[in-house]
């Protein structure tokens, strides 16, 4: 990748997490930077809004063709940049945004259709009403390195089918993802104007908050998020917060434990654990307690750890040293409170600075920081349960909320226990999926953040809604001034002959509003 002919201090630079390679250098952008590209977004924002709403549903699915053409060129550059296994950039990346397209697209006039409003109130029946959903204007996204194509994109072309412009912060690790979701979005037909991207670090992300926008899109650590939450309320600035998880995995003791296993240990170490909705906790039930401990033992050691861009390769290596170190600690946090690894625990310096074993742990307490907070790495604990009651209790035993998964071959059972899990996404017998769902929503509750992305709800954050009422009569209203007379009873009346709590009452109440309409007014 070319590197940016105007390059200026300080410099953005990206490197593939596996091999220490430079994949891109960049100009970091200052704070005039971001405030004069979202002034350019807000003047192109109303002709992109004016366009006929299907004129964008066919931008947006010439993007999608595009992008499907370009499927592996995409993939790669997400490797070289996240690390993760080509496999996985296709999967969880590539066919996620695919999706999201045409269900934005297909979705886009249902969003944006008026709802006519019915009065009940008969001193509002000669009023028409109706909800008019229209875009926000420019909507402002902070986005992870984690997913560094499918998050941002998802919430792009939602934003963007609505009628929205868009100005995208990725993360500093990953420029190279967002330009190259920029450029295909450019070349589909979205004005340059209209979807923009700019790069920095964090001080990058507060001035495109302090900027002139109309809504923030986030999705990071609770820590971030909470800082961004705070700078929106200073501005009454709407804002979606996606801010992770610490998601509960629930075996029941009928469960096809070879499945389960293997949804364990995918659902802990794809990406090498980075992933809002890995498995960061496995609850067993007691009876097959040691024969999973077992299996997802054995499965974990079969994993090949590398290069993501090598064939064989299953889990990659983590985005940075900081993010390893943090591993090492929850694991080093547990191992002196008394927990057992059963496999991994360990770098693997040979293959490089920034892979990890898959690490599957067991004597695991609830002060331990790997039960506590977001591990982001490949780690397993796996906890011993006895009855669903304390399996409820202890997946709700986290400031977490994000996602949750039941495994079991009893369905009514498993949707029983996951109705009392509070968790914005429960899934019976798979994980994570949930997120490749272009029709579910995405959020969560508690810490795990407010709003949703993804879905008809995802869409509808794109949006605001004004109602709008035409009164086919102009005539003075029966409750304008003045208020002498007999008005106080007149009105008194009127209240009792809608909402009297027996007949006789409703009647003697439409007897003493006899002349409200009549009534001398002002």
């Amino acid at each position: 990748m070319a590197t940016d002919s105007k390059l200026a201090a300080p410099a953005l630079v990206s490197v593939n997490p596996a091999t220490g390679e430079t994949v891109g250098t960049y100009r970091c952008m200052a704070a005039e930077d971001v405030r004069e590209a979202v002034e350019v977004a807000r003047r192109a924002q109303p002709s992109w809004a004016a366009l006929n709403v299907h004129k964008r549903m066919e931008i947006i699915r010439r993007f999608r063709k595009l992008l499907n053409q370009r499927t592996l060129e995409v993939a790669e550059l997400i490797t070289r940049e996240a690390g993760k296994p080509v496999p996985e950039a296709i999967a969880a990346e590539i066919l996620v945004v695919q999706d999201a397209a045409e269900f934005s697209a297909r979705h886009a006039v249902e969003v944006l259709r008026s709802e006519s409003v019915p009065h009940s109130n008969l001193a509002m029946k000669t009023k028409r009403g109706k909800l008019v959903y229209e875009p926000h204007g420019v909507i402002g996204i902070i986005s992870p390195w984690n997913y560094p194509f499918s998050i941002p994109a998802t919430e792009t072309l939602s934003a963007l089918v609505l009628g929205n412009a868009v100005v995208l912060k990725p993360s500093e690790l990953t420029p190279a993802c967002a330009l190259k979701l920029q450029s295909l979005l450019h070349e589909s037909g979205v004005p340059r104007d209209v979807m923009q991207v700019v790069l920095g670090e964090g001080a990058v992300g507060a001035a495109l908050i302090d900027a002139p926008i109309d809504k923030i899109i986030f999705t990071g650590s609770v820590a971030t998020g909470r800082r961004v939450g705070v700078a929106a309320a200073q501005k009454f600035l709407p804002c979606v917060l996606e801010l992770g998880g610490k998601d509960p995995f629930i075996v029941l003791d009928d469960a096809d434990l070879d499945v389960a296993s293997s949804g364990a240990v995918w659902g802990a170490f794809m990406n090498a654990g980075q992933t809002c909705l890995s498995v960061e906790r496995c609850y067993v039930q007691r009876a097959v307690f040691n024969r999973f401990v077992e299996l997802c033992a054995q499965k974990s050691q079969l994993l090949t750890v590398g290069d993501g861009l090598d064939r064989g390769t299953d889990m990659g290596p983590m985005i940075d040293a900081r993010q390893l170190k943090i591993v090492e600690d929850h694991v080093a946090d547990a191992i002196s409170k008394g927990a057992r690894i059963v496999t991994g625990g360990r770098r693997l310096e040979q293959l490089g600075p920034n892979f990890y074993a898959p690490t599957v742990l067991t004597n695991i307490t609830h002060d331990m920081k790997l039960l506590n907070e977001e591990t982001f790495g490949p780690l397993l604990p796996i906890i011993p349960f006895d009855t669903d009651e304390q399996a409820i209790a202890l997946a709700n035993d986290s400031e977490f909320g994000l996602a949750a998964s039941v495994w079991t071959r009893n369905l009514r059972h498993g949707k029983a226990i996951a109705q009392r899990i509070e968790a914005g996404t429960v899934m019976v017998n798979d994980a994570i999926a949930g997120f490749g769902i272009c029709e579910a929503p995405h959020g969560g509750f508690k810490a795990s953040g407010v709003g949703r992305t993804h879905g008809l709800p995802g869409m509808r954050e794109m949006v605001r809604v004004r109602y709008l009422d035409v009164d086919r009569v102009m005539m003075k209203k029966p409750w304008w001034y003045g208020y002498k007379g007999s008005f106080r009873e007149q009105i008194h009346g009127f209240a009792d002959a809608m909402f009297g709590n027996t007949a006789v009452a409703r009647i003697k109440g439409a007897l003493r509003s006899a002349g409200i309409l009549t009534r001398p007014k002002i």
